[in-house]
């Protein structure tokens, strides 16, 4: 039976599609339930089409063959997913404790300790851990003698007030609320510095880095006192609230002047060592339950096993007093007219 021009267009159409029934299962499946239907009413010659196609041996026997071929490719897709990045594909459990498998090959390191255990912590590393410095001077102070030391002094003279009066005697309350406001002041100028470093084109003298280390120092603090601390939900309200302005804040201070900056942190700093050593008087009297210290900070500051809050607090004070060194030194720099990319950052002093 002799097709007509129509007819052969069509049965040239419809082999290309059918073609391509591997790449296109979808397609080729609505093409044979759909749109041959369509094609059939249409043109009385389809039926020949269908037969000329079939000789061909392409899959037009039904939508059931179809359905086939599209889920032996997608078992066959599974198994490529499976067997990618050099053969092995990364997993990671999720939240609900199911396996996480990526196509990309991407997958957590497997972390042990000294001792061959897994390492349980996913938010720091063994390599980033350390022995805090206990013998470092805790009452040194920068007096204030210029007008932007006397007005980064007393700014943080005047924020000591409501604090006192909120927490009054709750130093682990009052200790997860100054970590939220501390970790906040090396990522601004962590950031800020970045971005500079980029506009100019030039090096930080590795302060970008230095900045981000005490910012995630601080942020390891909190997450300590997360565990020895529950915060009620206004005082979460109240951590939303403070970061928010705070942050804004000096957000706009260091732009416009990094010395002012750096020295209100510096005093920050000298405070937060104040209420620490207020905290360890608070606990030798018996007044605060020196609890066994949490898991996570005997791992991070690599503490003894029998490690207790006291000694917690105390490596969380010496770490305050490298952040006051710190800042008050990046601020004498900018004090003697010189960038801090001039002076190599004094990076890994906690």
């Amino acid at each position: 039976m002799m097709m007509s021009r129509g007819a052969r267009r069509h049965a040239g159409s419809v082999s290309r599609y059918f073609s391509t029934a591997v790449l296109r299962p979808a397609t080729a499946a609505a093409l044979d339930a759909g749109i041959g239907c369509a094609f059939r009413a249409w043109n009385p010659a389809m039926a020949s089409v269908e037969a000329l196609v079939a000789r061909m041996g392409f899959p037009v026997a039904g939508s059931r063959r179809m359905s086939t071929v599209a889920l032996g490719d997608k078992q066959q897709d599974e198994k490529k997913i499976e067997g990618s990045a050099g053969g092995a594909a990364a997993t990671n459990t999720g939240p609900s404790g199911g396996e996480i498998v990526s196509y990309w090959g991407v997958a957590p390191s497997k972390v042990s300790k000294e001792d061959g255990t897994e390492w349980k912590w996913s938010c720091f590393r063994p390599w980033e851990t350390y022995k805090a410095d206990l013998n470092i001077d805790l009452k040194k102070h920068h007096v204030p003698v210029t007008f932007l030391d006397k007005v980064a002094y007393w700014t943080v003279k005047s924020l000591r007030l409501p604090t006192d009066i909120f927490f009054q005697r709750r130093y682990g309350c009052r200790a997860m609320m100054l970590e939220t406001v501390a970790a906040v002041p090396g990522m601004v100028g962590g950031m800020l510095l970045h971005c500079k470093s980029l506009r100019r084109f030039e090096r930080s003298g590795g302060w970008i880095k230095a900045l981000l280390e005490e910012a995630e120092n601080e942020r390891m603090h909190l997450m300590t006192f997360m565990e020895v601390s529950k915060p009620k939900w206004y005082e979460r309200a109240l951590v939303i609230s403070v970061q928010g302005v705070f942050f804004n804040a000096y957000f706009l201070a260091y732009i416009i002047s990094p010395k002012l900056a750096h020295r209100i942190v510096g005093y920050l700093e000298e405070e937060a060592i104040h209420s620490y050593t207020e905290f360890l008087k608070e606990l030798d009297k018996g007044n605060i339950e020196n609890v066994p210290a949490p898991a996570i900070a005997i791992d991070y500051w690599r503490l003894p096993p029998d490690s207790t809050l006291k000694d917690v607090v105390m490596v969380v004070r010496a770490d305050e007093a490298h952040h006051r060194d710190v800042n008050h030194f990046a601020s004498d720099i900018h004090y003697q007219g010189q960038q801090l990319k001039d002076s190599p950052a004094p990076l890994g002093y906690h």
